[in-house]
């Protein structure tokens, strides 16, 4: 758990929620074949009195359809070897903790990918019932922004940016 620590340097466990199988799906539509995959294995922390979220990808764990897909992701585009995870820390503007049932907001922060750190501001629904929060929602993010290589053979028929969605569904968090 010293992602836990280091993200928020978290003292009271009470506050703050925590998901291990999180889901974060990409989607890059293509002329010859569009591009989809999907990771349930995400770590996610929710510091509700800080309304911050900190989240974690395994890039290796995506799972594609066609094994080919997922050799080329890991080895050639984000060269899961050298870059094994992607980060996002974040803070939830105008959050109000617990406010039951659903709201909207505005979520900002620093994504890393490939070691490169972008700001990003995402919009996302945030659920709260039964002591437990669920927060979904989508972005995009640009390729070249990562400098993710596409050979040229390829770079007409990819697209240049990649939509990201998640959904994480949160469990208090105790030592």
């Amino acid at each position: 758990m010293l992602f836990v620590s280091i993200c928020f340097g978290f003292t009271k466990p009470k506050n703050q929620y925590l998901t291990r199988n999180g889901q974060v799906t990409f989607f890059s539509y293509a002329s010859a074949e569009n591009i989809k995959a999907e990771n349930n294995e995400v770590l996610s922390i929710l510091d509700v009195n800080k309304e911050k979220i900190a989240v974690n990808i395994l890039m290796r764990a995506f799972e594609f359809e066609k094994s080919l897909m997922q050799e080329h992701f890991n080895d050639s585009y984000i060269e899961s070897d050298l870059y094994p995870r992607a980060t996002f820390e974040g803070t939830i503007l105008n959050f109000k903790p617990r406010l039951k049932g659903s709201q909207t907001k505005f979520i900002k922060g620093d994504f890393t990918l490939r070691g490169i750190t972008k700001p990003v501001k995402i919009k996302a629904d945030i659920n709260y019932n039964d002591g437990e929060y669920t927060i979904s929602g989508e972005t995009t993010i640009d390729v070249k922004d990562y400098k993710i290589k596409i050979p040229q053979i390829l770079a007409s028929k990819i697209a240049k940016t990649v939509k990201i969605s998640f959904n994480f569904k949160y469990e208090p968090y105790e030592k």
